[in-house]
């Protein structure tokens, strides 16, 4: 077996090929861009094209730059930009149009008109999500009904559906020459079109959605062989592990059991909490899949999505002019003792989980005469702490599990303020890994785990490492009096748009 795994890791940016050794480090990591279509106000595409190409750019350029030859990889795992929709001709292999990504939102009065009298929720029992433009789903039907003649193309097994790991795993082992057509369970529950029980398609959205079976990829497991690569500079390996992005932070920091959660800040945040083997369905956030190990049992999530977290800092930076860099949010923050009174609450276009408010805006409350630059800094900081305490609030709730800490990664994670205030707001310790790459790592660790790297669960838990803890260091009646606070700004920044 070879010495080192390949995780591609397929983002909404760029795609990323990253070598792990046994013992979890990164041994060599290539990176490329790829282009952001924004064909009109509210749509973006990518390319799938362009997509597979920087793939194939990525694995022979950290092969090559890391010194390490295919054989030497004992396997590949993909992750992914979750919802990111493709529809492809199965003959040709060409798409029939451009990727429509997750945040694009064309499918608004699809959506309302899908929903009808019943409302959003009237698939959520089974699928474990709203009807929303951010699902596969209605992206499907939108290409369906706007792509001339592909629906009759579609009805006649023509065409495949796939988020971004079905087309990177399709055209790996293949393509048009007998290409795998699959995704995992992670990926399709959130498509809105799997039943969270059955593992299965669903087949009463498939015909709200007008969507044929045909199309969709067989539904896998997390963690399991599924094929070889052809045609790259990785030979004929094997492919064994598949998880949406999110779903791989998770395992990726080893949260593998009911009360084990992570928060990834980013220009959003996104908290997921484990609920281990059951399914547990909560208005203000998502029900997904954690992952399915082959052999093992399905575990399951809560998901709450934060619009913006690390985006408010960049408005100070490129809106007000405040700071020069991102990282110099800290050093101003720092300059005084507290907030002075002043709170932030970053509802530039609504508020997400737990709020679902599309007429919430941004507000800055707290104003005195008394307040300067610093406190404005120190109030975005902390909203996004609030914000995240909001989302695991709602969680714990609704899933009555325990829960002693909390699991951080992405690019907030560098800021010491931020962390410690995390910490002191949810009373329990915030803990960052060695390794920052944890979307990759889950990845290899669960394309490992079935071929035999790793010896299980427990292995992977001693292969993940704590980087830097904060210890909660706020007294509990501050912490809520300053929480009371928070909710009252929120207060103010609903009901904005008519």
């Amino acid at each position: 077996m070879g010495s080192y795994l390949a995780a591609i890791d397929q983002g909404t940016t760029s795609t990323r090929l990253i070598l792990f050794d046994r013992d979890g480090h990164v041994a060599g990591v290539d990176q490329r861009e790829h282009s952001q279509i924004h064909p009109q106000a509210g749509w973006v595409e990518h390319d799938p094209g362009e997509v597979w190409l920087r793939t194939r750019e990525v694995i022979g350029g950290a092969l090559a730059g890391a010194g390490i030859e295919a054989g030497e990889v004992a396997a590949i795992g993909i992750t992914n930009q979750r919802e990111t929709t493709v529809v492809w001709d199965r003959a040709t292999g060409e798409p029939v149009c451009n990727a429509i990504v997750w945040q694009d939102t064309r499918t608004g009065p699809l959506v309302r008109e899908l929903a009808g009298a019943a409302g959003p929720d009237r698939l959520r029992e089974a699928v474990g999500l709203p009807l929303s433009t951010y699902f596969s789903g209605p992206k499907i039907s939108w290409i369906l009904e706007h792509v001339a003649g592909a629906r009759g193309r579609a009805e006649n097994g023509e065409l495949a559906f796939g988020t971004m790991d079905s087309w990177i795993l399709w055209n790996l082992t293949g393509g048009v020459e007998g290409g795998l057509h699959a995704t995992d369970v992670t990926n399709a529950s959130r498509t809105m079109l799997m039943d969270l029980q059955t593992l299965d398609w669903h087949q009463p959205s498939l015909e709200l959605m007008g969507i044929p079976r045909s199309m969709l990829p067989q539904i896998r497991c997390s963690s399991e062989l599924l094929g070889e690569a052809a045609g790259t500079a990785l030979g004929l390996r094997p492919i064994a592990g598949l998880l949406g992005d999110q779903q791989a932070a998770l395992f990726g920091q080893s949260c593998f059991t009911a009360g084990e959660a992570k928060n990834t800040y980013g220009t959003g945040a996104f908290l997921l909490l484990n609920t281990g083997e059951r399914i547990v369905r909560c208005r203000e956030l998502l029900t997904s899949v954690a992952a399915k190990v082959a052999g093992a049992p399905t575990t399951y999530v809560l998901e709450g999505s934060i619009a913006v977290t690390g985006a408010a800092v960049q408005w100070l930076r490129d809106q007000l002019g405040l700071i020069d860099s991102a990282a110099a949010v800290e050093d101003l923050a720092e300059t005084v003792e507290d907030n002075g009174g002043v709170y932030f609450v970053p509802a530039f276009s609504g508020l997400f989980a737990p709020h679902w408010r599309e007429d919430a805006r941004g507000v800055i409350v707290g104003l005195t005469a008394y307040a300067r630059s610093g406190h404005i800094a120190r109030a975005v900081l902390e909203a996004t702490a609030w914000q995240t305490r909001e989302v695991l609030d709602a969680a714990r709730a609704a899933a009555a599990v325990p829960f002693a800490e909390l699991r951080v990664d992405g690019g907030m994670t560098a800021n010491e303020l931020l962390m410690q205030f995390q910490a002191d707001v949810l009373g329990v310790p915030v803990i960052r890994p060695a390794v920052a790459e944890t979307t990759a790592l889950g990845a290899a660790f669960a394309a490992g785990l079935a071929v035999g790297f790793w010896s299980g669960l427990d292995e992977l838990r001693e292969r993940w490492r704590e980087g830097r803890r904060w210890e909660p260091a706020m007294a509990q009646s501050t912490r809520e009096r300053e929480y009371a606070r928070w909710r009252k700004a929120v207060q103010r920044s609903l009901g904005w748009v008519e």
